[in-house]
Order: C-alpha cells, then sequence, then structure tokens
C-alpha cells in the first residue's frame, strides 16, 4: 500500500478512519450473540446443557442411558449421552464409585390417579 502523490491528506484519513473502523468491527463479532435477537437462542442452550447434566446425574445413580431417556423424554438423547458419556470417563479416572438411586421411577400410577380414574368409570 504505497502512498499516492495524488491522495489528499484528508483522503488518508479516511482511509486510515475506514480501516480502523473494520477493525473495530471485526474484533466485536464475537459480541454479537450478546445483543438480543442477534445470535443462538440462549434457551437452546440452556436445555443442552440441562441434558447433560441430567445424563451425568443419571450415570451417577448407577442408571444406564437408556433409562434415563425414559425417565428425561422431553430432554435431548444426544445431549443426556453427552452428559452420560463425560461423567462415565469422569468417574473412570478418578476412581468414584456411583451411588444407587434413592427414589425409584413410578411402575404403576400414583394411588389418587387410580381412585380418580375409577370414580369417573362409574
Amino acid at each position: 500500500m504505497g502512498q499516492n502523490p495524488a491522495e489528499s491528506p484528508s483522503d488518508m484519513r479516511l482511509r486510515a478512519l475506514s480501516a480502523t473502523a473494520l477493525a473495530l468491527l471485526l474484533a466485536g463479532c464475537d459480541q454479537l450473540a450478546a445483543i438480543p435477537g442477534m445470535g443462538p437462542d440462549p434457551r437452546i442452550a440452556q436445555r443442552e446443557e440441562e441434558a447433560k447434566a441430567i445424563g451425568g446425574a443419571c450415570r451417577h445413580a448407577l442408571r444406564g442411558p437408556e433409562d434415563c431417556y425414559a425417565l428425561n423424554p422431553k430432554a435431548s438423547k444426544s445431549a443426556i449421552f453427552a452428559g452420560w458419556k463425560e461423567m462415565d470417563q469422569y468417574m473412570r479416572e478418578n476412581k468414584i464409585e456411583g451411588s444407587p438411586s434413592v427414589i425409584a421411577p413410578a411402575a404403576s400410577k400414583p394411588a389418587a390417579a387410580e381412585k380418580r380414574e375409577a370414580s369417573a368409570e362409574k
């Protein structure tokens, strides 16, 4: 970028100002996600992180990924598996034993729900 003798000082300032503005704009590109409406929806990222946490909790509770999917049908299966896998690796590396879940999944409907259905059928 050699200097053109015909270029006036104001043209050089304008070019320098343009280059500076472009550099500043490019430096702030990673901040666009923080502006509402200008990036991925933060709720999606939160749901993915929650699903990973569910998977990690299932692994620590000695549940298989399939059980975790069944207990959390609305959560992303891929995120549950990723969390389960990460926790499995962490537990193996640190020789951590899992602890069985104290609350068993409900095999049947609660008694109150069964009563309501029985009274509704009559």
